[in-house]
């Protein structure tokens, strides 16, 4: 069984935001693969030591890999920050912007 890192209400949530092609994901399996890559990052492993009841790992990185080329997170992260938007839930005072310092 595979260990949820999302819940019902933020799978639904991201869900939409999805692609699938012509040739997969097999819908059933998506999930899965979306809690591998949220697995891989939360904890900085390498893909190869990604636990199977993710999937195959080559399959989780390659479907990382179509999202990232095609914008998925990029479009899921601004679809987030619109929903927060919707429910009153941003709050502006919390935006920083970094910098870097370079002596001349």
């Amino acid at each position: 069984m595979t260990r949820r890192q999302l819940s019902q209400d933020q799978w639904k949530l991201i869900e939409p935001y999805l692609p699938i092609g012509e040739y997969g994901p097999y819908p059933e399996r998506l999930r899965d693969q979306v809690e591998g890559v949220i697995w891989r990052f939360r904890t900085g492993s390498q893909w190869r030591e990604m636990p199977g009841e993710f999937g195959p790992w080559p399959t989780v990185y390659g479907r990382f890999r179509v999202w990232r080329n095609a914008g998925v997170f990029t479009a899921l992260l601004e679809g987030l920050i619109a929903e927060a938007a919707r429910q009153g839930k941003t709050d502006l005072s919390l935006v920083s912007v970094d910098s870097t310092t370079s002596r001349a």
